[in-house]
């Protein structure tokens, strides 16, 4: 994932997703680095410092609400509302956090995430029961 390091908002996320148990690992790599530079070549920079990227192991390349779906589908216990998220008629609202959230950037004060956002796992759970899984 090619991150915004002089972004608050960004490194927030960050935090977040690296403090989560992945199923799939992800790496960090601060956007425009020269470590970005040196494993990533193609891409521009200007564009990877715009928005959130993610690179797959197999070379695709995501961005914008795309790439939070790729994150959030890499995390143990988030696989599920990645892909309800991912349904056609649900991604129009996985398209409006990630621009919400993209609008939040440079924005001054502490960005801290909600303990349970409403779309958390655990609290899926406590709506369903358990009954739906993840």
């Amino acid at each position: 994932m090619l991150f915004d390091d002089g972004c608050r908002l960004c490194r927030t996320a960050k935090s977040w997703l690296a403090g989560r148990a992945q199923i799939v690992p992800l790496e960090f790599v601060a956007a425009g680095s020269d470590e970005a530079r040196r494993r990533y070549p193609a891409l521009d920079p200007a564009d990877t410092l715009a928005d959130i990227t993610v690179v797959a192991d197999d070379g695709g390349v995501y961005t914008g609400d795309a790439a939070w779906l790729v994150c959030l589908w890499a995390l143990d216990g988030y696989r599920g509302l990645a892909a309800r998220l991912a349904q056609p008629h649900l991604r129009p609202v996985a398209r409006r956090v990630a621009q919400s959230a993209g609008s939040l950037r440079g924005r001054s004060g502490p960005i801290e995430p909600p303990p349970a956002w409403p779309g958390s796992p655990d609290r899926y759970r406590q709506d369903c029961g358990d009954s739906c899984g993840t």
